[in-house]
């Protein structure tokens, strides 16, 4: 197959194809334009020449090697970027040995760009440009092409895959993609130190040409910083920079490509160097001189005063430490140094006095904390300043002799004895006389007294060690010519002991003994304790009371430990004989003079297994069935009593069910009128039922307040008559209540009804009386009863009947 390649000379377009071609070829020049041809040969067969000979001989040599392959192989093509000229630029001319020229091959062109950018003639095999190329957009594409018969478009040969490389040209200027810049460099660095690199890119080839060989240079921030024109390093042009002086540098850099030379495309950048600070600067006071004022009652840790020196450095390297180096109050004051504010604080460390020194002279130092070795020799890295306090007088409070006192009582000593004293002083050169006083928050059930004038501290109440071992109480003392000068000092007592407590048992002790046990076998071991607390300790005697000295029963043995083993002197013990034993014991202590006191063992006898195991303690145990326990009888009584129960809920509600209502719902209008169903014997018969059921409970001594409406006058109620007998007769019980109702000035008068008015206490519906009504009975309507329930809905058709009769 022939290559045909356009413009240019053939060598530098030819170098390149030979890079890429799969197998060694023979090469023929032919007539210009420049063509190759390719064969596929031997590794050994490869010839140059420009005759039109070399083909025929190639062709002889292809015929030897009786391969059938196709007749055409490429590789690559190349086309300029950019090219924008009025007709489209020919690449390259595809040939294929198979044309005898008679045109009856078509040439077809597929892949990348096939028909928009890349068209092929398809009887001549030019492919052509047709649209302009950018290498930065897209730097080689790739297609194949295959040639066809004409008429059948049957494939003459299998399909070729070749590449179009687009030719880069100097069309982008270098980018610094990552501007501005920012960098730090030390002040007062060396000549030469390195600041920092930049980089630029450019979108050209990088291999064709020189279009992205870039070089560096710096168009301002000099004579201050340089740049290499190759590495784009920045470094320090001056030596010695100072931050104090300048602290910020603005450097313009720009790449150029094509090596820097003329013609060549330029980007630029921005860089802000910024130069750190180095501790190249002492601390320097202020001012020389300080003046302070100070009461002498200041409390202690109070801020006198502030002393500053000023550092040009910043940060870390400002950080200076101030101490007090010389002078007369270096006990009495203390500087401490503010970490924020950089400068400092003076306190008071110990009280004052103005009575006995009223000013003190101050030598101050300030240091720098850290320090640079290199700048060293510039001078010690320190300033000192001279600070003057003056001490005022102000009025005090008083002074104790001591700051704490520590008393010691006995328990039993007498009452109003005196304890100990406290001592205290105005130290103002007036020296008002002093009052003392107990602070009773400290003493609240006021135990202690103290005499306002000589502060001794006397007994008030009795004390026991054994339920308070210390009191701490706080003594007042007050200017009398100032009462608001006042001072407090802490009192602790210590209550001293005193054997005032017979020793007894630590604890309730039971002794189990068995039955089975052996002779000297200890059945239990007890303690002692005394709630005094003699200083060498506790130490117990223990004895049985003389008549049991020889108990025939048990013996005791005293330990080393201060306790008490308690023997058995005998075996044999039955509880069915005897199930308790009780064994007084006498306990005495060691002190001056001695106590004693009466403890009693109780020592109960019990059933034991073969181990020595406790069984059961009680003599019912014995009467027990053989293999029935205590817990098995206890739950079968619990299952007894438990169906006893259910019988008798059983019973209680089968009772209950056959009970008859006696208060039907739909008839109830009133819950306290329970014996209506009765049938009376009429008039006559004034045994049927108690007329005193009718009565109003509220109205059982004659006097019936009204509850509907408040009266205008006040009187003293009537001596009410005597609860109704029985026997009376309703005629005349009627007559009397009204004649007392048409003559009560207060309300008006009740009819003679009026005693069902009664709605009984806490009734939420109020007064059913017909007597609040401002109509006539007539004008009355009822209907409203029907939404106060079935009961009141009962009472209304009542009414409503009732009214209709009359009408009628």
């Amino acid at each position: 197959m022939v290559i045909c390649l356009t413009g240019g000379t053939m060598p530098e377009r030819l170098a390149e194809m030979l890079l890429d071609l799969w197998t060694p070829l023979i090469i023929l020049w032919i007539t210009l334009p420049p063509c190759i041809y390719m064969a596929p040969m031997n590794q050994s067969q490869v010839l140059m020449s420009g005759s039109p000979l070399e083909l025929n001989r190639l062709t002889e040599e292809q015929r030897i090697l009786n391969r059938s392959k196709r007749g055409w192989v490429w590789n690559q093509m190349f086309v300029l970027e950019e090219f924008s000229g009025p007709e489209p630029i020919l690449v390259g001319r595809l040939h294929t040995d198979l044309d005898p020229g008679s045109k009856k091959i078509k040439y077809i062109l597929s892949g990348d760009g096939a028909g928009t950018i890349f068209q092929i003639n398809d009887i001549t095999g030019d492919i052509h440009a047709i649209k302009r190329l950018d290498r930065e957009e897209k730097a080689e594409y790739t297609l194949t092409a295959q040639a066809v018969d004409w008429e059948t478009n049957k494939p003459l040969e299998p399909p070729s895959e070749f590449i179009i490389k687009v030719q880069d040209i100097n069309d982008n200027a270098p980018e610094f993609l990552n501007g501005p810049y920012h960098a730090t460099v030390p002040e007062m660095s060396i000549l030469g130190t390195s600041v920092t690199n930049v980089t630029a890119t450019d979108a050209d080839d990088p291999v064709y040409g020189n279009s992205a060989k870039l070089v560096y240079s710096i168009l301002e921030g000099q004579p201050y910083f340089s740049i290499e024109p190759e590495t784009a390093i920045i470094k320090t042009a001056l030596p010695n920079m100072d931050r104090e002086a300048k602290e910020e540098y603005l450097v313009v850099i720009q790449a150029k490509d094509m090596g820097g030379h003329s013609g060549g495309l330029s980007g630029t950048t921005t860089l802000t160097v910024t130069l750190t600070d180095v501790n190249d600067n002492p601390p320097k006071f202020a001012q020389s001189l300080y003046h302070f004022s100070v009461p002498e009652d200041v409390v202690l840790g109070t801020a006198i005063g502030r002393v500053k020196a000023n550092d040009q450095d910043i940060g870390e390297n400002a950080q200076s430490s101030y101490d007090i180096i010389d002078g007369d109050g270096t006990a009495l004051f203390e500087i401490t140094s503010d970490a924020q504010a950089q400068d400092g604080i003076i306190r008071l460390r110990k009280p004052l006095d103005f009575e006995t020194k009223k000013s003190y002279t101050l030598k101050v130092e300030a240091a720098n904390v850290h320090i640079d070795p290199r700048f060293s020799g510039r001078g010690p890295f320190k300033d000192t300043a001279t600070v003057k306090i003056v001490v005022e007088d102000a009025d005090e409070p008083p002074v104790f002799s001591s700051p704490t006192y520590l008393l010691e009582v006995h328990e039993n000593a007498a009452l109003n004895s005196v304890i100990g004293q406290v001592t205290a002083r105005d130290p103002d050169i007036t020296s008002s006389p002093i009052r003392f006083s107990i602070d009773r928050h400290t003493d609240l059930e006021r135990q202690f007294n103290i005499n306002a004038d000589d502060g001794k501290i006397t007994l008030a109440t009795p004390l026991d060690r054994e339920l308070s071992v210390w009191h701490n109480i706080t003594i007042i003392a007050t200017e009398i010519r100032n009462h608001s000068q006042i001072s407090r000092v802490p009192v602790a007592i210590k209550v001293l002991d005193v054997n005032d407590n017979a020793p007894e048992f630590a604890s309730e002790y039971e002794a189990f003994l068995c039955e089975n046990g052996k002779p000297g076998q200890v059945i239990q071991t007890v303690s002692a304790m005394d709630k005094d607390d003699p200083k060498n300790g506790h130490y117990f005697l223990y004895s049985l009371l003389p008549e049991m000295v020889n108990n025939p029963n048990f013996t005791i043995k005293k330990n080393e430990d201060n306790s008490l083993s308690i023997l058995a002197k005998h075996n044999g013990f039955n509880r069915q004989k005897q199930e308790v034993y009780l064994l007084p014991i006498i306990i005495s202590d060691s002190g001056n003079p001695p106590l004693s006191s009466t403890s009693t063992l109780t020592i109960r006898v019990c059933g034991c297994s073969s181990d020595g195991v406790v069984q059961s303690c009680n003599v019912e145990a014995y009467v027990l069935p053989i293999g029935l326990s205590m817990g098995a009888l206890i739950a079968i009584l619990a299952c007894i009593i438990l169906l006893l129960v259910i019988v008798v809920l059983f019973v209680t509600l089968r009772r209950h069910k056959n009970e008859p209502l006696i208060i039907k719902d739909d008839e109830d209008v009133r819950e306290n009128i329970i014996r209506y169903d009765d049938e009376g014997g009429g008039e006559e018969d004034t045994e049927a039922f108690d007329i005193a059921t009718l009565q109003n409970p509220d109205g059982i001594n004659g006097f019936l307040p009204r509850k509907d409406i408040k009266p205008d006058l006040q009187f003293m109620p009537r001596q009410g008559l005597a609860p109704v007998p029985n026997g009376v007769d309703v005629d005349e019980f009627i007559n009397v209540r009204l004649h007392e109702a048409d003559n009560d000035p207060t309300a008006p008068p009740y009819d003679s009804i009026q005693i069902y008015g009664y709605e009984g206490r806490g009734s939420v519906a109020g007064s059913l009386s017909s007597l609040e009504s401002t109509t006539s009975d007539s004008d009355q309507n009822f209907d409203y009863l029907s939404d106060w329930g079935p009961r009141f809905k009962r009472l209304g058709e009542l009414y409503s009947v009732g009214e209709s009769d009359k009408e009628t």
